[in-house]
């Protein structure tokens, strides 16, 4: 290499850089209005998902990150549809999920505090700035809710249950795998109407899942089918903030029981039979699991 050229591994010819530093070329352009250099690079190792990779995750510092539009409009969070891709490279180009999570300024609805109850807030001034519901702590209180479903995620995809792939977390914006059946973004399971066949198939994941989940001493804390993506033949659970621990949380097992309940009464609903999806005697598989 000649002594005026530039090395992407090791930055300018030159340079006092650390021989480590990777150099980003990136700044010759600008991106265009809705789009952002791709941030994978500028979070910590810890905010980004867990290894092995899927194949389609995009990790060059050449791709471009382009807003498509809403998907869908919640009371505490937002998801839009987010395009990753490096241009002109048509096998480094991924459709991602960006949920957003709102101050608690700008919600129009506040999880109980039940929640929360024996985790951790990882230091004083945050905790202090919670109690007095200041700015800082508002903005902290996002957060803890983006990074509880942040750890949720990455926690529970390890584990086996089926989770959305957690691609990086930055601040309150989650990037995640987009669940979709035909190219279209995947119905939550409330919106379904499946045969006796895939209604029973449904409910054996669904359960499968609840039990990993209690294994690792945790309960969604709010699941239903409104929680649950319909990815064709699998099932998807999705929003996690709120995921409870059994054992620390004194009113973990009334989570664990709601859950059940919710569950359980949807497939009913559908024409489950009731011996099959009875939520007392789930709760009694999940509880033996659990403890």
């Amino acid at each position: 290499m000649s002594s005026d050229t530039a090395s992407p591994e090791f930055g300018p010819a030159g340079s006092d850089l650390d021989p480590f530093f990777v150099f980003d070329f990136r700044t010759a352009d600008d991106p265009d209005e809705g789009q952002r250099w791709s941030t994978w690079l500028s979070v910590e190792p810890l905010s980004r998902g867990p290894e092995p990779r899927p194949d389609w995750v995009v990790t060059s510092q050449a791709a471009l990150d382009t807003e498509l539009g809403v998907l869908k409009t919640g009371k505490e969070a937002d998801v839009f549809l987010l395009e990753r891709a490096v241009p002109d490279d048509p096998d480094q180009s991924v459709v991602l999920a960006a949920k957003r999570y709102r101050d608690e300024q700008h919600r129009s609805f506040h999880r109980s505090t039940a929640y929360t109850e024996g985790r951790r807030t990882r230091n004083s001034r945050d905790a202090r700035a919670l109690a007095k519901k200041t700015a800082h702590g508002r903005a902290v209180a996002a957060g803890q809710w983006a990074w509880a479903e942040w750890e949720a995620l990455t926690r529970f995809w390890s584990a086996g249950v089926p989770v959305p792939y957690p691609v990086q977390i930055d601040g309150t914006e989650i990037l995640m795998e987009l669940v979709t059946v035909d190219g279209e973004a995947a119905p939550r399971l409330a919106q379904t109407r499946p045969d006796p066949e895939l209604l029973r198939s449904y409910f054996e994941q669904l359960r499968e899942a609840m039990i990993i989940l209690a294994r690792h001493g945790v309960a969604h804390g709010d699941l239903s089918p409104y929680n649950v993506l319909a990815a064709g033949e699998r099932l998807v659970i999705i929003d996690l903030p709120q995921a409870v621990d059994v054992v620390a949380n004194p009113t973990g097992t009334d989570f664990l029981m709601r859950d059940c309940t919710n569950v359980c009464g949807w497939f009913r609903a559908r024409g489950l039979d009731p011996a099959v999806a009875d939520e007392h005697a789930l709760f009694g598989e999940l509880v033996a699991s659990a403890f």
